[in-house]
């Protein structure tokens, strides 16, 4: 299993940061190793069904992500199915008129001897990709100021 997480304050009102992490076409825009998104479907809950591909140390991974957990301005929580199995949770916290931006993901990489080889070298990777997309998104979203 490998987890990463990481928070960054954004100098954005939280209903700015959810409304913008709420489409998944933008998540392809800040995170570099998400190569694309396509079939974005919405859910009875208010999330998102979309279909990705993930390219980790230049080899892609398709998948399907399901938000099962959608709680407005607050917290989206992500099944990942297909090339990578395992959850995101992202969530948006008020922090003196900003927004603390969380974000952890946890999942399991495909084969035991990939895994058992590969481990620390996809965390590091992965906590730089991490670093890297909350980097993206509080640009992008200051920016727009």
């Amino acid at each position: 299993m490998v987890s990463v997480s990481r928070s960054i304050h954004v100098d954005a009102p939280v209903e700015d940061v959810f409304e913008y992490l709420d489409d998944p076409r933008n998540h392809a825009e800040v995170t570099p190793s998400l190569a694309k998104v396509r079939n974005v479907e919405p859910l009875d809950n208010g999330g998102k069904r979309v279909e990705h591909t993930y390219k980790m140390a230049g080899v892609g991974l398709d998948g399907e992500l399901v938000e099962r957990t959608h709680e407005e301005n607050e917290r989206m929580v992500f099944e990942m199915r297909g090339g990578l199995e395992g959850e995101i949770e992202i969530e948006t916290v008020d922090d003196d008129g900003g927004t603390e931006l969380r974000y952890s993901a946890d999942y399991e990489l495909p084969g035991t001897v990939l895994s058992a080889v590969a481990g620390p070298f996809v965390r590091r990777y992965n906590e730089r990709e991490l670093r890297t997309t909350l980097e993206n998104i509080k640009a992008r979203l200051e920016a727009r100021d």
